[in-house]
């Protein structure tokens, strides 16, 4: 029988249950052209008002996934290991936790993005490292990984090439918001990744795209059902965004925050516990270690025995970067031209933070884009960011400020200023707020 892009389109606006041979068909249609942007638009906006089951879910992004190349790892002597994070603010724990992995005898193919809105993106943090190479070529990006055990890159162009066509429709007609079509849109480029094991960081709160814990658990619950579905062993984190995750917000800031961790020269406390729990998750996952305790203790082993750094170091020179980008980190980053205290207007201890307005304030500075097309500035951000809980006075600021200009910085400091709050009752939330492991679904 004639597939005809109209029937499908139909059949799903009128609420009824998609096969996994009409996803298919509809979504290679819509990758060599036979289906139309008008139809793949209407397509869209049927799945936003009908939704679709988990079946549904794991047949679109299973098309998805197969509308380009699919890495293959079977030669590596070990597990490929991958995270995702829905997005936040001072979210640099790709950094540290890839080595970390890569130290623990797995293999980690990490396939990143940029930034988008108020959040930042770990691309955007590695181009603050001079040479290093985010888009190398398939050889380069397979030694790397075979031979340190890891590499941060970013998706190319034959990875999941119907998610980047749809998505960019989705962004044009209202419909991206929606949980069923975010599903297949984050899984299908970490499934084409071939991975064997992804362990998901879904973030809630003030500085994340779900605000609350219901929203939060609907898209994880859907992510884990729909990856362990598709094939891939799959447990997914919740945790805590209504502050800075890392005490710096910005990407040659954050280089420099990830670098002084990896070291132990500083290691903000709630971000050691968001990256060892997402290790010890997937080394666990991965069967690396039997029990959640004993992987913990493996990643901290390769965190505080220097293990991990010497991963990092070798992965940024790898890909092109400095051979002494950890010796000389300094010299490498960029640095801003005005570099300035930001002082709360009154004195007390800071109760509540408004996360996402933290991340305006780096969009401002140039640390994220207003435009898709805007050039990022590297050297701009925040670090010495004040936690809940924190005493701040005339002495002791809320931040400091690494700013281009004297316009953006007033304005960013007045952004920053304004997300802080010192007069209603204190909430420290816990920074894991839930997991989801494969056999919890």
């Amino acid at each position: 029988m004639v597939f005809l892009p109209q029937e499908v389109i139909a059949k799903k606006r009128d609420g009824e249950k998609l096969t996994e041979k009409e996803i298919k068909n509809f979504i290679d249609g819509f990758t060599h052209g036979s289906v139309s942007n008008a139809q793949a638009a209407a397509f869209a906006m049927a799945i936003f008002f009908q939704q679709m089951d988990i079946e549904e879910r794991v047949a679109l992004t299973k098309a998805m996934r197969d509308s380009g190349s699919i890495l293959d790892w079977s030669d590596l002597d070990g597990p490929a290991v991958d995270k995702h994070s829905t997005g936040g603010v001072g979210d640099n724990v790709s950094l540290m936790l890839a080595p970390i992995l890569a130290a623990c005898n797995v293999f980690v193919p990490m396939i990143s993005g940029r930034g988008l809105g108020h959040t930042g993106g770990t691309l955007d943090k590695f181009d603050a490292i001079p040479g290093y190479t985010a888009t190398p070529d398939n050889e380069l990006f397979r030694n790397t990984v075979r031979e340190v055990g890891c590499a941060i890159i970013g998706q190319t162009d034959d990875l999941a090439p119907a998610d980047r066509a749809l998505y960019a429709l989705r962004d044009v007609t209202a419909t991206v918001e929606n949980i069923s079509l975010i599903t297949a849109s984050i899984l299908a480029k970490k499934l084409a990744a071939g991975l064997d094991v992804l362990v998901l960081d879904v973030k809630v709160g003030s500085g994340a795209f779900m605000k609350t814990t219901d929203e939060a658990l609907g898209l994880a619950n859907s992510l884990v059902q729909v990856a362990n579905g598709a094939g891939v062993k799959t447990g997914a984190v919740l945790t805590d965004m209504n502050e800075p995750l890392a005490s710096a917000a910005g990407n040659g800031v954050e280089v420099r925050n990830a670098v002084d961790f990896l070291t132990g020269k500083a290691l903000d406390p709630r971000l050691r516990h968001v990256t060892l729990e997402l290790a010890a998750q997937a080394l666990v996952m991965a069967e690396r270690a039997p029990t959640h305790e004993g992987a913990w203790k493996q990643a901290e082993a390769a965190l505080t025995s220097g293990a991990a750094l010497e991963k990092f170091a070798m992965m940024v020179s790898a890909l092109g970067g400095p051979v002494d980008f950890v010796e000389k980190m300094d010299a490498y980053l960029p640095d801003a031209p005005i570099i300035r205290d930001v002082f709360a207007p009154q004195s007390g201890k800071v109760t509540a933070i408004d996360t996402k307005n933290v991340g305006m304030a780096v969009v401002a500075l140039g640390g994220g884009r207003r435009m898709p097309t805007d050039k990022i500035d590297h050297a701009v951000g925040f670090d010495h960011l004040a936690a809940i809980g924190s005493k701040v006075d005339k002495k002791i600021p809320l931040a400091r400020l690494h700013a281009r200009d004297e316009t953006s910085a007033t304005e960013a400091e007045q952004r920053l200023i304004q997300a802080y709050r010192f007069d209603s009752d204190m909430q420290k939330n816990p920074i894991i707020v839930q997991t989801i492991m494969p056999d919890e679904i």
